[in-house]
């Protein structure tokens, strides 16, 4: 194996069910650290539901694309903040109060959604939010990482991949349920602050870290949780490990001065490490998994499916997915490997956005035209074709992108006909459905719609089990102990600020260069991502922390992954 890892057998998974009778406390340990990334991610799933309700109720989203951004994206701005904090206060106070913290800042950010009164309050809102979700995505898996055994930890840190996902999947689910609750989407954004609560009561009775304990020099505790954790053969040794891996940091921390950036570059094993972490964390994002999660109500709906609750319904086979391939994860991350399975994940994710990509330009370039006839028979035409120079070249696509204030009215007897180009207000789009008609202003009718659906799926499928969970699990586990917090904090600030970047750019790239070239630049990064993780990420299957720092000083280049060494 590249850089000498020791060999973990198939039985890795059955081991990680065994702890269910065997061990349950280390499940413990990890359900309840890992409701911080349920949180995390029905904090990040249910504004794409909510966000179509939001609209509904404050016509000024409904018209500004960049307010619908700014809504989805001052969470991501917040949780760059969290991530960032989150690294210093993981190491100066401890993973177990770090992720109370998130806890309080998801409870109180909750709660604001839920009695905001206008999109400015929901905003800040969405700020604590972000906040606590920063804190939450390093601090949950580390907190796990450290509390595991060194067989299971990839299985474990899955299962907050997991969490995430099923995080995402409950969203969907309680977006559903809400459509036709008074309330809406206050109901959707206000329910979170019942898992925050449920976390704070569970992580007061929980331990800290161990090994955070043994670095602050409370051996005895330390001592103690590990032996909870391991088998009697294995604890004495571990424990030895640990201390002496703490007693050589300390020694390096006392003849050097403070950690600093500049130092931490300087450490060829930390540098690689930020290499590898970061890059993942980055590529993570641009390949485009949240255009997926925060925005696939509006995907489908762009694909053709006007209703909201239909475009919610859609998202939630998508979300079920995400969640389906994260139990896949758990049972793959340490069988195959964290570089195979990343590797076969973006491959996947190429074939599935090229599906995409295709969809929506067939989509756009094969819109039900604009007829003058059934234009005319409403009394409300949008003025924009009324004066265009040649009306009778218009379909559905160009009526939405002339203006924000224009609407399609498909026809009655087949959506696919030609329809009416219509100003667009909550009277037209009722004197709309009177008809039986469908009325889009985000996408157009289309009989590719559903394999729209089939990419969103296969992207889903191919992308959960590997880069959705392999980043994290990675940089849970490659850094030294002394850099841990902050390497996962910057870690941590790269994966929020790459979010931050393609949440506030893609509805503006849909509008400015359509949906279909938006997916193909996706595409191009998912290429690159390739190249990078044969060449800069390590295989750390079954390696102990404490050697993962031998196992980077001497590693060189294996372009021949799949071999072992």
């Amino acid at each position: 194996m590249e850089g000498g890892v020791v060999e973990v057998d198939a039985s890795a998974f059955r081991e990680c069910l065994s702890l269910s009778w065997k061990n349950p406390y280390v499940l413990r340990l990890a359900f309840s650290a890992g409701i911080g990334g349920l949180l995390f991610g029905y904090d990040t799933g249910v504004i794409s539901g909510a966000l179509l309700y939001i609209r509904d109720d404050f016509k000024a989203v409904d018209r500004k694309t960049w307010l619908q951004e700014a809504i989805v994206s001052m969470a991501l701005a917040g949780a760059i903040i969290g991530a960032a904090v989150g690294g210093w206060i993981n190491d100066r106070f401890g993973r177990r109060k770090a992720i109370l913290l998130a806890d309080t800042l998801f409870f109180i950010g909750s709660a604001v959604m839920a009695a905001a009164t206008n999109p400015s309050i929901l905003i800040v809102g969405r700020v604590f939010v972000g906040l606590g979700v920063g804190m939450a995505s390093m601090a949950s898996p580390l907190y796990i990482s450290e509390a595991s055994p060194s067989r299971v930890r990839g299985a474990l840190v899955s299962l907050n991949g997991f969490l995430i996902t099923g995080g995402q999947f409950l969203s969907y689910l309680i977006n559903l349920a809400f459509t036709e609750a008074p309330g809406t989407w206050r109901w959707m954004l206000g329910v979170a602050v019942v898992p925050a609560l449920v976390q704070i009561i569970l992580m007061i009775m929980l331990p800290e870290s161990p090994r955070w304990l043994f670095r602050k020099g409370r051996e005895e505790e330390g001592k103690a949780i590990l032996r909870k954790i391991y088998p009697p053969r294995e604890v004495e040794a571990e424990i030895n490990t640990l201390r002496e891996s703490v007693e050589l940091e300390i020694k390096e921390a006392e003849t050097q001065d403070k950690v600093s950036i500049v130092k931490m570059l300087k450490t060829k094993t930390v540098r690689r490490g930020l290499y590898a972490g970061m890059g993942l964390q980055i590529f993570q994002q641009f390949v485009g998994i949240n255009t997926v999660m925060y925005y696939s109500p509006t995907i489908v709906q762009l694909a053709g499916f006007a209703s909201n609750r239909t475009a919610l319904l859609l998202s939630l086979v998508t979300s079920g997915l995400n969640a389906f391939g994260s139990i896949l994860s758990i049972y793959f991350i340490d069988r195959t490997g964290r570089k195979k399975l990343v590797l076969f994940s973006l491959c996947g994710v190429v074939f599935s956005l090229v599906v995409l990509t295709l969809v929506f330009h067939q989509s756009t370039t094969h819109s039900p035209m604009v007829s003058a006839i059934e234009t005319s028979h409403f009394n409300n035409t949008c003025p924009d074709y009324n004066s265009a120079v040649n009306p009778g070249g218009w379909d559905c696509m160009k009526c939405l992108k002339a203006s924000p204030d224009c609407g399609f009215c498909a026809s009655g007897a087949n959506k696919l006909l030609p329809g009416a180009c219509l100003i667009s207000n909550d009277t037209t789009k009722d004197q709309c459905h009177k008809e039986d008609r469908l009325w889009y202003t985000r996408g157009c009718p289309s009989k590719f719609g559903w394999l729209a659906i089939v990419g969103l799926a296969l992207y889903i499928i191919f992308f959960s089990p590997g880069m959705g969970t392999v980043p994290w699990v990675v940089n849970s586990e490659i850094y030294p102990l002394r850099y841990r917090g902050i390497c996962g904090g910057m870690a941590s600030t790269s994966n929020w600020v790459s979010n931050l970047i393609v949440a506030q750019s893609f509805l503006s790239l849909t509008q400015a260069i359509g949906t279909s070239w938006t997916f193909m630049i996706f595409i191009f990064i998912t290429v690159a991502a390739i190249i990078f993780v044969i060449i800069f990420v390590p295989e750390t299957k079954g390696l102990p922390m404490e050697e993962v720092e031998k196992m980077l000083e001497g590693r060189e280049l294996n372009f021949k992954f799949w071999q072992r060494r």
